[in-house]
């Protein structure tokens, strides 16, 4: 078999096609999740998008293999990793009981030091990042600006705030439900439509607790695409990358004009005449229709809707 040359660090859709084949229920949500929950914590690159090491694949694999094999919670699953991480200095993670000798997976040469060596390593390489991208992540993004007034890099906080035309606490509110998600101490540029829309939105009495359903559904979307351009990331070729890009993009699209049509049909089943809905610009942007900020104060909006 023919030796096939190792990237220092994967996206999460190559960690997903190199698990899927042994764990079929692997997701990004699955992922983010137990990075949310502190089991694995990944580097990030420049722009905010998750790196993993051969090392954090191997934690992975441990944590998927205790739940599937052992039913263990993720609590138990935890406290193991930080027990085998101090015991050995944070170079060793501990074996799945029952697990069949020489099954293990190895991480490697140069990657021995294990999952917990990892994460320790990732959160020094991560802090170093830190310190040289945060202090010049304002003049970059201020810098950096798409025609139209849409920024072309990452941005702080408070960029972030004054782009998208919303308050601290509505920041907080969208990153406590899971609309947006900072990466070290910077957001990605697609937060100041997802902040805009959602502005728009609370314009009409729709709350960002009443759109958690829309970020599960998204990333339920997303992940029958990765599932889809998984084999095509297997092949290792030289335009295997590009290749799956397209390919994702393109499903989405239609995976948008079938959920347009779709909510389109309802709107008519349910007896809201129209001729079709109108272009997406308010996240760009545009004024929220007339009389809509008025309904919006005055309860006529989602008050009664659950997430």
């Amino acid at each position: 078999m023919n030796a096939q040359p190792i990237r220092p660090h994967l996206a999460i859709s190559e960690v997903l096609a190199q698990l899927r084949e042994e764990f079929p229920d692997i997701s990004v949500s699955k992922i983010r999740f137990l990075e949310t929950e502190g089991l694995i914590e990944p580097a990030r690159s420049p722009s905010g998008y998750r790196r993993f090491g051969s090392a954090d694949v191997e934690r992975l694999r441990y944590i998927l293999t205790a739940q599937r094999d052992q039913y263990l919670p993720l609590r138990v699953i935890k406290e193991r990793l930080i027990r085998a991480g101090a015991a050995a200095g944070g170079s060793a993670q501990p074996a799945p009981a029952g697990q069949a000798p020489g099954t293990a997976h190895s991480a490697g040469p140069g990657h021995s030091a294990g999952p917990g060596h990892s994460a320790a390593s990732g959160r020094s390489a991560a802090s170093g990042h830190s310190a040289s991208s945060a202090s010049s992540a304002h003049s970059a993004s201020s810098a950096q600006r798409a025609p139209g007034g849409q920024p072309d890099g990452p941005l702080t906080r408070r960029e972030l705030v004054e782009a998208a035309g919303i308050t601290d606490p509505q920041l907080t509110e969208l990153e406590s439900f899971g609309l947006l998600r900072r990466s070290g101490r910077t957001y990605s540029p697609d937060a100041v439509d997802v902040a805009r829309t959602v502005a728009a939105l609370t314009a009409y009495g729709v709350e960002a607790r009443h759109l958690r359903a829309v970020r599960a559904a998204a990333e339920r979307e997303t992940s029958l695409i990765e599932q889809v351009v998984a084999p095509i990331l297997r092949q290792r070729s030289a335009g295997a990358r590009e290749l799956a890009g397209q390919t994702a993009r393109e499903i989405a699209g239609l995976a948008l004009q079938l959920h347009q049509a779709l909510i389109e049909s309802a709107l008519a089943e349910a007896g809201f005449a129209g001729a079709g809905l109108p272009a997406g610009e308010i996240g760009r942007g545009a004024a929220a229709p007339d009389g809509a900020e008025r309904d919006g104060r005055n309860g006529r909006g989602a008050e009664g809707a659950t997430a």
